[in-house]
């Protein structure tokens, strides 16, 4: 049996006053509703820095740089039709307004909230690591 599997590089963007970014799932996408880590599918070629420097400006309209992205850990989950590898780093300092360019909800969230907010089955285990971090 063949599984697919999908890379996705995800991060926890903090501000300065220690909270994280979470994105809402827009209406129409899979698992619409729910909040995740910005980030996105990591292209054929691309590392998971590349990866994340790209998505963050098209969803957010910010610019990071590759030394500002520190890996955290990861998740590895098993959907109904393929299975997930997401790396998750965590990013401090970018230039730029974060803002909603795709047209996504967006909330800055303290650590000790962040269970509060559904999220995708994969994002899930990664708020521990989060806590423990902040």
């Amino acid at each position: 049996m063949s599984v697919k599997i999908v890379l996705v590089a995800a991060c926890a963007l903090v501000d300065a006053d220690g909270r994280v970014l979470l994105a809402q799932r827009p209406p129409g996408k899979p698992m619409a509703g729910l909040w995740e880590f910005p980030g996105g599918k990591i292209e054929d070629g691309e590392l998971p820095e590349q990866s994340l420097i790209r998505e963050l400006k098209e969803e957010l309209g910010i610019v990071v740089s590759e030394a500002c992205l520190a890996p955290l850990t990861f998740a590895s989950h098993s959907y109904p039709d393929f299975h997930l590898l997401m790396p998750l780093f965590v990013c401090r300092r970018w230039q730029g307004t974060v803002t909603a360019m795709e047209g996504q909800q967006l909330a800055w969230v303290k650590p000790n909230r962040l269970r509060d907010y559904d999220m995708p089955p994969a994002d899930v285990p990664l708020v521990s690591h989060l806590m423990a971090l902040l």
